[in-house]
């Protein structure tokens, strides 16, 4: 098993642990001639109220040398994969999966936090030896799909 699908297999696992039910195992998108894939699909019923909230969820491990030119990367394709799912699926959420540790040590630098803010990146982290979720920035259930740009 290759760590591109151990991490996949701990952060799908992860979802689901949380009672989050996977829809799409990659989510396909198609825009114009462009056939895209985020790794996962998700749905959850938070509340009678709030309903159901969909989610899709691109898995980085950040194992390169490089983490600013894997952020590139990661970041141009988020921003990427939002705009073809803001026309496909205008209500599901996309986040950026990334190791806690890589959290703590990368993602938390003042420009890269800048990085964030600019972009409106949602980000969700997992522990690689735990098997679980960490943070949510920000929940699901408070982001306003209709302002999900």
């Amino acid at each position: 098993m290759s760590a591109r699908d151990l991490f996949h297999d701990i952060v799908k696992t992860a979802l689901q642990q949380e009672g989050w039910r996977i829809t799409h195992d990659p989510y396909a998108l198609s825009t114009d001639d462009f056939d895209l894939a985020i790794d996962l699909g998700a749905e959850k019923v938070i509340a009678a109220e709030r309903g159901e909230i969909q989610i899709a969820v691109e898995i980085k491990s950040f194992l390169g040398p490089s983490k600013i030119s894997e952020f590139y990367g990661a970041l141009g394709q988020f921003i990427t994969y939002r705009t073809a799912l803001k026309k496909q699926d205008p209500q599901r959420i996309l986040y950026l999966a990334a190791p806690e540790n890589i959290y703590g040590k990368f993602f938390i630098k003042p420009f890269v936090q800048e990085l964030i803010q600019e972009n409106t990146l949602y980000l969700v982290t997992y522990d690689t030896n735990k098997e679980k979720l960490i943070r949510w920035l920000p929940t699901p259930s408070t982001v306003n799909t209709s302002k999900n740009s």
